[in-house]
């Protein structure tokens, strides 16, 4: 059957988003089409993955192949479809007749020599098949680079599957040779504590923290006022202390985030704390562009 289905996933901004693969394979003149708004660096895999499936002892098809990733209007840049788009050409052309891809999500750049090297925040990309898999209602296994694979695993209730190359990848589905190593939950590096900063540290400032508890309490909104080193900044970052401890879905969430912004790369339970700075603008603090005039104009 000259078309294959696979999986992956993207993320635009810090959203999640599902990708579905489709290649397809045809008569006429040798080409090879990228459809579904690449990016560059998803427009230049085409020749990292001609030579990944020729050093991995593929054959490459001299037909005319295309390949479309859907949603078809959301723009896409990553390297991480690399795994996919090669996975499915060698299915469309029956050299993985035997390989059921529905069930897994693929993640993973190749090289030239077709090793598997690592893709951005392997966490938030477990996170977000964790979250597909519980929309879809159906498990799904995820691949990726054996180098990262552990790292992933700290995210329960997905299995994650590393592989060092293409090859053993594509030996895994269809069966053959040894069976990838799956890696199950684990809690490697997360050992930090709720909050590290604990109000009963600061000494004094009975006011501010009475009206800091209450505000906590309530779910208010507070204004703190003073000269510079009075201790705003270090009371603001111990309201965290006085918070009960976040949802563990909650701490994915904003552990993923993290992630993609390269702060961390594990599961933490400590809640978000952001300190602009003093002289930072309106636009710098909720952003520019139209949103920005819209808000100056209702509040003007």
């Amino acid at each position: 059957m000259p078309l294959a289905t696979l999986h992956s996933l993207t993320f635009v901004g810090v959203r999640p988003v599902a990708v579905q693969i489709e290649v397809h394979l045809s008569a006429g003149l040798p080409s090879f089409a990228l459809v579904g708004l690449p990016d560059t660096e998803i427009r230049e895999s085409k020749e990292r993955v001609r030579s990944a499936l020729l050093n991995s002892g593929f054959e490459f098809p001299s037909q005319r192949i295309t390949v479309n990733l859907a949603p078809a209007d959301l723009p896409k840049g990553s390297a991480a479809f690399d795994l996919a788009v090669a996975l499915g050409i060698a299915s469309a052309s029956g050299q993985l007749a035997k390989a059921d891809l529905s069930d897994w999500l693929f993640a993973g750049e190749l090289s030239l020599s077709g090793a598997l090297t690592g893709v951005r925040s392997p966490f938030a990309l477990a996170v977000a098949a964790r979250k597909e898999s519980a929309a879809g209602q159906r498990p799904l296994k995820l691949m990726m680079p054996k180098a990262q694979a552990e790292l992933a695993a700290t995210v329960p209730d997905i299995a994650v599957f590393g592989a060092h190359n293409l090859f053993e990848a594509a030996a895994h589905l269809v069966g053959h040779g040894n069976p990838l190593e799956q890696y199950t939950h684990n809690t490697h590096g997360n050992a930090s504590q709720p909050n590290p900063l604990d109000m009963a540290e600061v000494i004094g400032h009975q006011t501010a923290k009475h009206a800091l508890l209450a505000a906590t309490a309530g779910q208010h909104h507070i204004r703190l006022v003073g000269p510079p080193g009075s201790g705003k900044s270090m009371l603001a970052q111990r309201v965290g202390s006085l918070m009960p401890p976040l949802p563990f879905e909650d701490s994915l969430e904003i552990s993923a985030i993290r992630s993609l912004k390269g702060e961390s790369d594990v599961l933490s339970p400590q809640r978000p704390f952001r300190n602009p700075h003093p002289s930072s603008t309106m636009a710098a603090l909720i952003g520019g562009g139209c949103y920005f005039r819209l808000n100056m104009r209702l509040h003007t």
